[in-house]
Parts: C-alpha cells; sequence; structure tokens
C-alpha cells in the first residue's frame, strides 16, 4: 500500500509536477549545452563586455568605476568641476545603471571557470573560449530559465495549463533571447523584472473586488512592490524606467476607492529605488543619467556620422527640435515596419496584434492586455528617440531593443488567441488537437532549430574581437597607463587597461578652440601610452585622404598637414612613409602594422620603430 500510493502521487499527485519541473530542467540544461557549443563566440557586443568590466570593477572593491572611458563622459565631468580639471585615477561609470553590474559582479566573484591567462605567450594552452565569458553567458541563461518559469506561471494563472506550456516553449524556442543570453547584456535580467512586475500587478487586480479578504494595507504593499521592481527595471536599463507610466495608469484605473493611494504607493517606491542613483550621478557629474541621458541627442542630423561620445568637445549650438522629430519619425518608421510585425524574433506576435479584436471576458485580461498595449506605444516611441551607433552594430540584440523585454507576455497573449482558434475552428480531437499544438512551436522554433545544426566557421568572434591577442597588448603597458582604441570596451574587459574612445579626429587646426582631437584628449589628465586600431577599422580606411595629397605639384614628403582624420594618419603617414608626425610620442611598434596597429611609447624591446621626424 505504501508503495502504490507512492506511485499515485508520482503520477497523479503532487509528484506529477514535480517530475514535469525536472523534465523541463533537464531539457532546457540539455539545449543550454547544445547551444552554447553551437553557436557561443564569447561576448561580441560592445554592451556585453562594457556591463563586464564594470561588473569586475565592483566585484574588486572599485566601486562603479569604468575602464571604458568615453571622451563625452570626460567632458561632462570636467564641465562639472568647472573647466580644466584634471582627471586621475578610477573614472566613474556615467554609463551603465547599477543594478546588472552589481548583479553580475556577485557572479564574478563565485565563477567556478576562473581567469585563465591566454596571452599567445603564455605556457597555458589557448583556449578557444574565455571562461568568463562562458561563465557570463551561463548566468544569463540561469536567468533565461526563470524567466520561462514566470511565463509559464503566468499562462497557468491568467489562461490555463495549455495555454501556460505552449506559451513556455515558444518563449523557450525563440532563437533570438538564446542570441540575448550569450551577448552578456542586461536584456535577460530586465525580463525577469518586468515577468515579475506583471505578476505583482496580475495579483492585484482580483483584490480590488467586491469580496475580496484582502485589505487596503496589502492592496498598498503590493503596489509598493509593483513600484520598487519598475524602479529596479529603471536601473538596470535607463529608457525602462518609462515602465512607471503605465504601471501607474494601471493603478489608477482599477475598481477600488484606493485606486489613487495604490498609485501613490507605486510611485513612492519607484522614486525611492530611483533617487538615491540619480542623485550620484547628479553628484559626480552634474546629469541625472550620465552620458546615457544624452541619446536622444545620437544619430540625428548633428552627430549622424560620428557617436557623440566619442566628443570631448561636442557642439550643440546647431541642435534644433526638429532634428530629434525626425529622428523620432525616421526612428517609428523603422520600428513599425520591421520590429514589431517580428517582434521579439518571432512570428507569434503577430498573432497578439489580431487578437486585440478579441474580447476578453476576465477583467484581469482586459487591464493587462490594455497595460500591454500602453507600454508597447510607449515604447516603440522611447525606443526610436534612444537608439544609438549601439543598434547600427546589432540592429536585434543590442540593449536599445526595448520591445523585445515586453515579447514574452506578447507570445503569452499570442498562444491565448492561437487557442481560442481552436476552439473556433473545432479542433477538438485530442490527437488532430496535440498535432496542431506541435506544428505550432515547432515552426516557430525554427530558427533556433537551425542555428542548433548551423555549423559555426570561428569559435571566436574574430575580427576584431581575439583575446590573446588583445590581452598580450594590454600587457605591453602598465597596469595604470591609459590607452586609446576604436574597441575600449574589449580592452577594457581582456585587457584590463583603461581605454579611451579614439577621438574624432587626429589632429585639428591650432585656431579651432573646442578641440576633438588626440592631443586634446592626451593633456585632460593621464598620458595616452599607446594607441591600438582593430583589424576592423584597418579595413575600412578610406583612400580619400590620399588624394590630396597626391594631387600636388609637389608633394615632397609634406604629409602631415593631410592626416587630419584617423584615416590620414594611417594610410599616409603609417603605411605609405612608415613614420609618424613629428612630435607623436607613440613611436614603437612591437607588433607590426598588420593585421592591427599598436603604438606605443614603451621602451620595451621591439622590431622596429617608426621612424619619429
Amino acid at each position: 500500500m505504501p508503495l502504490q500510493e507512492f506511485i499515485h502521487k508520482l503520477t497523479e499527485g503532487s509528484g506529477n509536477r514535480l517530475l514535469q519541473s525536472l523534465l523541463v530542467l533537464f531539457v532546457m540544461l540539455g539545449l543550454t549545452v547544445w547551444y552554447d557549443a553551437a553557436q557561443f563566440k564569447n561576448l561580441s557586443t560592445i554592451e556585453g563586455m562594457d556591463a563586464a568590466q564594470v561588473a569586475r570593477s565592483v566585484s574588486e572593491g572599485r566601486g562603479f568605476s569604468t575602464q571604458f572611458v568615453r571622451p563625452f563622459s570626460v567632458y561632462l565631468l570636467r564641465k562639472h568641476l568647472s573647466g580644466d580639471a584634471k582627471l586621475n585615477g578610477d573614472h566613474p561609470d556615467l554609463a551603465n545603471g547599477p543594478v546588472y553590474p552589481a548583479f553580475l559582479a556577485g557572479a564574478l566573484k563565485v565563477n567556478p571557470l576562473g581567469w585563465p591567462d591566454i596571452r599567445p605567450d603564455a605556457n597555458t594552452a589557448q583556449p578557444l573560449v574565455y571562461a568568463p565569458d562562458l561563465w557570463i553567458a551561463i548566468v544569463n541563461q540561469g536567468l533565461f530559465l526563470v524567466a520561462v518559469g514566470l511565463v509559464f506561471r503566468l499562462g497557468r494563472r491568467l489562461f490555463d495549463d495549455s495555454v501556460a506550456w505552449v506559451s513556455a516553449a515558444v518563449f523557450a524556442g525563440s532563437e533570438l533571447f538564446w542570441r540575448f543570453s550569450i551577448s552578456g547584456q542586461s536584456t535577460m535580467l530586465l525580463v525577469v523584472l518586468f515577468l515579475g512586475l506583471v505578476e505583482v500587478l496580475v495579483r492585484i487586480e482580483p483584490e480590488t473586488k467586491e469580496g475580496s479578504t484582502r485589505g487596503a494595507t496589502w492592496l498598498l504593499g503590493m503596489s509598493a512592490l509593483a513600484g520598487l521592481l519598475a524602479g529596479l527595471a529603471g536601473l538596470t536599463r535607463y529608457s525602462f524606467a518609462f515602465v512607471m507610466f503605465p504601471v501607474g495608469l494601471f493603478l489608477g484605473s482599477l475598481a477600488t476607492p484606493k485606486r489613487l493611494q495604490m498609485a501613490g504607493a507605486a510611485a513612492g517606491a519607484f522614486l525611492l529605488v530611483m533617487g538615491p542613483w540619480v542623485a550620484r550621478n547628479f553628484v559626480v557629474s552634474g546629469t541625472p543619467f550620465g552620458t546615457a541621458g544624452y541619446a536622444i541627442l545620437q544619430n540625428t542630423d548633428l552627430f549622424v556620422d560620428q557617436p557623440l561620445e566619442r566628443a570631448l568637445h561636442p557642439d550643440f549650438s546647431l541642435l534644433t527640435g526638429g532634428m530629434i522629430w525626425q529622428k523620432a519619425l525616421s526612428g517609428i518608421k523603422d520600428i513599425m515596419a520591421k520590429d514589431l510585425p517580428r517582434l521579439g524574433g518571432s512570428w507569434v506576435g503577430a498573432f497578439f496584434l489580431v487578437g486585440l479584436m478579441v474580447p476578453f471576458r476576465k477583467t484581469v485580461l482586459l487591464r493587462l492586455r490594455s497595460f500591454l498595449v500602453v507600454s508597447l506605444a510607449l515604447f516603440v516611441v522611447v525606443q526610436a528617440l534612444g537608439r544609438t551607433v549601439l543598434t547600427t552594430e546589432s540592429p536585434e540584440v543590442t540593449t536599445e531593443n526595448l520591445l523585445a523585454v515586453l515579447a514574452p507576455m506578447v507570445f503569452l497573449f499570442g498562444v491565448g488567441l492561437f487557442f481560442v482558434l481552436l476552439e473556433q475552428f473545432g479542433v477538438a480531437m485530442p490527437a488532430f488537437r496535440l498535432m496542431a499544438v506541435g506544428a505550432f512551436v515547432a515552426v516557430a522554433s525554427i530558427p533556433l532549430l537551425i542555428s542548433l545544426v548551423m555549423p559555426v566557421r570561428l569559435r571566436l568572434s574574430y575580427p576584431p574581437y581575439y583575446p590573446p591577442g588583445i590581452q598580450a597588448r594590454s600587457e605591453w603597458v602598465a597596469e595604470e597607463a591609459l590607452m586609446m582604441s576604436d574597441f575600449p570596451w574589449a580592452v577594457a574587459w581582456y585587457g584590463h587597461r583603461q581605454c579611451v574612445w579614439l577621438s574624432l579626429k587626429f589632429s585639428e587646426e591650432p585656431r579651432i578652440r573646442l578641440r576633438n582631437d588626440f592631443e586634446a584628449m592626451n593633456q585632460c589628465g593621464k598620458p595616452i601610452r599607446a594607441l591600438y586600431l582593430s583589424d576592423r577599422t584597418l579595413k575600412s580606411v578610406s583612400m580619400a585622404p590620399l588624394e590630396p595629397w597626391v594631387s600636388r605639384e609637389e608633394r615632397g614628403e609634406q604629409w602631415e598637414p593631410y592626416a587630419r582624420d584617423w584615416e590620414g594618419f594611417v594610410l599616409v603617414g603609417v603605411f605609405l612613409f612608415r613614420e609618424v608626425p613629428t612630435g607623436f610620442a607613440l613611436k614603437h611598434r612591437p607588433f607590426g602594422l598588420l593585421p592591427e596597429l599598436f603604438l606605443t611609447d614603451s621602451e620595451r624591446p621591439a622590431e622596429k620603430p617608426i621612424k619619429a621626424r
């Protein structure tokens, strides 16, 4: 009898749910190993490496400082410190919210994979995978698993078990979110926070009706929890702080006399969470959100060619409201035409859009769908205004893809419509119903299935990111030295050196007061000890700077006036004449000229220094 009872519980009772959970867990773990073996190529996004190196600074006890120095952040600090103040020591991070780096810092503290020395001259074998990158991916995939569980929980609470299972399967089969999980970006943490926020709102709505056993204290406490989660989401990604507006509308529209107090409690908790960090930014830089607060100006006609973050002395005098309006319209057009129809990288979102015409009997579904629609409309505008060079670098897998965070809930409502259609078409036979559901999930997961079987040409994201090479070049300068590079996020993360983003110009006319060239950056505090230009930049060098020099009647060797841009410096000076301009301190080239250019002032033995004139 005890054995029979145990078997019954295991197959029909509470043990059945445990078996299902374990089965899903093992399937997800197996899928994670398979996906990482097939597609993991180390961190390959700017935001991923940037967040990782800030997290390492936090884990090492240096606070929220960064080794990825943006010239524009230097401008903000110097402006706040009255102009000519010299900047030395640790550079405060003004680009990232604190929640994800703090979370990642805890993960790096317990990193079981270690920090291998992968320089080409190291005695140890050179791994194809940089271990800390893999650990960051594993941590984010753990968050992905939590998010799948939250989608299932919400599906069962709002619909039924069938919708819950299929929604979780569609979300787990979304190839875009698997790419997010190995990118090192904060998206998976933000998805978990948003789903937790939705869970709180879903629990609040039924308790505002007549006959509820919950009192006012519980409602105000849950509303404050919603505000707290919205604040944490805003401190994970500043632009997502706008989610507080739909949350306030949701709480303020509930059928209870306490709705205004509930909205106020949420707003108070939100401000309580956001306030200290905003105050920190004001104290450090005089701005509420640092360099991130200027994203609305990037990709406008004023900064269309180069990112604002590379400007040491930006000129805002020509900025007009029309430029921002044009950026908003252009961005909204692209999002409506490309991003919204395939929200979350899947066509399942189209079911959600069609389902807007289907009425629900449950008021919680109606209110939650309205909350989601308002959020989508709001974030279409926010995403359009906040687009920068990051979207250009990676259109889908970027922290500026805010709509992707809403995609799990879109999938949930889309699957709900799919089951409504099954009922309408009379698909009642279990076999046909199972086949239809299986086909739905399989077709939605085709991109992931292809990525699992598609061979990967390179296990490393090279070019331009080759961790052993970056580490070897970074070792050429002292630990406290400052470098300049076109990919400073990679130098900061893999090389563990403070590195400033390549200045807008190599050299400018002396008469220009607000200069954005190498020498201006070199005079801001620490001297620049090395210049590191990647393979990607060298391949993109244009021949245009060579034309004015070639077209002169008497060329001689007076090429320096034609090397104001970095293209002229590299093409005419380094490659053509094998020399650097007079007075340029970085003359040594210990690693040659190709495939990457690395110049340093180091006195260590080098192959052959470039001739100094």
